[in-house]
């Protein structure tokens, strides 16, 4: 099964890279993946944006922020940003969650 999410994330990253679009939404690509699976698609990521596409990554887990030069962070509440910063603000709330801003 893990195999299958993993290739099933890896495949979905070579979609992109392959067509080319101009923003991509990602939504829990990290989810379910161990470490070295989101270091590869981290490095999927990394080699798809330029100043010309654009990535829009949705996560409750930090760690793959940890692989990618991140211009923004935004902590969303109730379909709300509360926050923004830049990969520093994914740092803070590695270490102190999110409740401080629930």
């Amino acid at each position: 099964m893990l195999g299958s999410l993993v290739e099933k994330k890896e495949n979905e990253i070579l979609q992109m890279l392959v067509l080319e679009p101009k923003l991509v939404i990602l939504d829990e690509t990290d989810s379910g993946l161990d470490v070295d699976a989101v270091r590869t698609v981290s490095k999927g990521i990394e080699m798809y944006k330029n100043e010309e596409n654009a990535v829009l990554i949705i996560t409750h887990n930090t760690r793959i922020l940890e692989n990618l030069k991140v211009d923004y962070v935004h902590i969303l509440v109730d379909g709300k940003i509360v926050k923004t910063g830049d990969a520093s603000l994914a740092q803070e709330i590695e270490e102190n969650g999110y409740s401080q801003y629930k």
